[in-house]
């Protein structure tokens, strides 16, 4: 069964934390983000400002990549 991939970059954001095979914690020391800032992050209680989202992108090695825009004209006519 194939995996949906998440639509959101909040969603990306935290599944790329929840797999990349590190706690919480050991993210929070390594980066000197907040652990309780993850934690409510991940909970989906809180979101990240931009420095943060810097900072744990640059870690996790993530980058953005953009799909190709849905075409909104209509056909046929």
């Amino acid at each position: 069964m194939k995996r949906k991939r998440p639509n959101k970059l909040t969603e990306q954001v935290r599944e790329a934390i929840a797999t990349c095979g590190k706690t919480r914690y050991q993210i929070s020391q390594d980066t000197g983000i907040d652990a309780a800032t993850l934690c409510r992050f991940m909970g989906g209680k809180g979101g990240l400002s931009n420095p943060i989202l810097d900072t744990l992108g640059e870690y996790l090695g993530l980058r953005i990549v953009a799909d190709k825009p849905k075409s909104t004209a209509k056909k046929g006519g």
